[in-house]
């Protein structure tokens, strides 16, 4: 009787055993599951980055998959020869450096005063709609041309940065944001003697720093990959952006213009491995940015700002 009533307590419940089981099969079968999906994220870019390496015969025969098909550098050899290459290269850094700290000024300070509410901001709701309407409706093509043209921004770095200053969709996330920020903070800094700018600044800003970091990639991605506004707004094809010239490079590529050097590169590459290797550089600096503002995302958002 003594070793039965033992081994009934050291035994665990059936429930808790079977609670157990399935929160290993859980875990299992999620771990699994976002394995599949980071592979099918990563095996298009690394089927990209074989063809780019691989020679121009087995690119056009279908035998690159996962892993170079004889092994040259001829596509980027080819690429790095061309100024034009570098010259849209830094056309587009320039366009991110210019746009992105003018996006991130311009949401946080509309954010900040539409994330108030109607009795601290009467017109917010009008304002808001105003804003909110243009991700809706927009004027069309041709306006948007013709309002560019009118004020002189054609032909210059301006009219890839100014049109698209004010994110709508940025500003309605960094809204929802502010609001979730704890009122107690912004009573605390008012009663300290600090105004709007200040409680702006010094209190909501730092918090923010995870939404902001995101922002600030999405509007280094919107920028970065950017092609069709080049193609509009730039006349000259020096002047454009590092996509809209990797949409032109092989459709319109003056042989009469090169080297004796990159004609022996073309010979070895074909249309595929070029476009592999333009299309691996053109995401590389993204690629190489992301890993400094990931660690912003896992942070808690308010997390230990209040205390009793």
């Amino acid at each position: 009787m003594t070793g039965r009533s033992l081994q009934s307590k050291d035994a665990a419940p059936p429930s808790f055993r079977s609670a157990g089981k399935r929160f290993d099969w859980f875990a299992c079968a999620n771990t699994i599951f976002l394995i599949v999906i980071a592979l099918i994220c990563l095996l298009p870019l690394i089927h990209i980055v074989a063809l780019s390496f691989s020679s121009s015969s087995a690119a056009s025969a279908g035998y690159v998959k996962l892993w170079p098909v004889d092994f040259t550098l001829a596509s980027y050899k080819f690429t790095a020869s061309r100024e034009a290459f570098w010259q849209s290269m830094l056309i587009s850094v320039q366009r991110i450096f210019m746009g992105t700290p003018l996006n991130l000024l311009l949401t946080i300070m509309i954010a900040y005063p539409l994330s108030k509410s109607t009795q601290q901001f009467r017109f917010r709701l009008i304002y808001a709609w105003l804003f909110f309407v243009t991700m809706l409706f927009n004027g069309g093509l041709i306006p948007w041309y013709t309002t560019i043209k009118q004020l002189g921004l054609l032909d210059s770095i301006w009219a890839l940065v100014l049109p698209g200053a004010v994110p709508v969709f940025s500003i309605v996330l960094l809204l929802n944001f502010f609001r979730a920020v704890p009122k107690e903070l912004e009573e605390s800094a008012i009663i300290d003697g600090a105004g709007q700018w200040t409680t702006l600044w010094r209190i909501y800003v730092p918090i923010s720093k995870p939404a902001i970091a995101t922002l600030a990639l999405f509007s280094m991605v919107e920028h970065w990959n950017s092609w069709f506004d080049g193609l509009l707004l730039m006349g000259d094809p020096v002047r454009y952006p590092l996509q809209s010239y990797i949409q032109t490079i092989v459709v319109q590529m003056n042989l009469g213009s090169m080297s004796m050097e990159e004609l022996k590169n073309l010979a070895v590459i074909s249309d595929r491995t070029l476009k592999a290797s333009q299309i691996f550089l053109g995401s590389l600096p993204i690629i190489a940015v992301y890993p400094f503002l990931q660690r912003f995302f896992v942070k808690g958002i308010v997390l230990g700002s209040v205390k009793g």
